[in-house]
């Protein structure tokens, strides 16, 4: 079976967007929100290709701004085309989310 890293691959743009709808943010603080919610095997190698691709789809949108401490950081945050992608996201993960469970506990329905 492949590893724990290609299953995420399919839900870790939707993670994104769901972070960025609770606040705008950079490269670096996904990764440090994905590893705080438990999703640690997440690079910052694979987080910025998946910004450019949700900046390239215009489902977010980056602006430079003031760091506390260093250079200026890139926030994302997410456009009006975002808030649906993220909805229609956990629609689709709603419908399989279950029936997996399911049969992960070998239940039926």
């Amino acid at each position: 079976m492949k590893s724990r890293s290609q299953l995420l691959k399919g839900v870790l743009e939707g993670c994104i967007l769901a972070i960025m709808k609770q606040e705008p943010t950079y490269g670096y603080g996904l990764s440090v929100k994905l590893h705080d919610y438990g999703l640690t095997n997440i690079s910052e190698g694979s987080i910025y290709p998946i910004l450019l691709r949700l900046q390239k789809e215009k489902l977010i949108v980056g602006e430079m701004k003031d760091s506390p401490a260093g250079p200026k950081r890139k926030y994302y945050q997410l456009t009006e085309a975002g808030e649906e992608a993220l909805i229609k996201f956990t629609q689709n993960w709603e419908t399989i989310k279950n029936p997996v469970d399911q049969i992960l506990r070998g239940e039926k329905q």
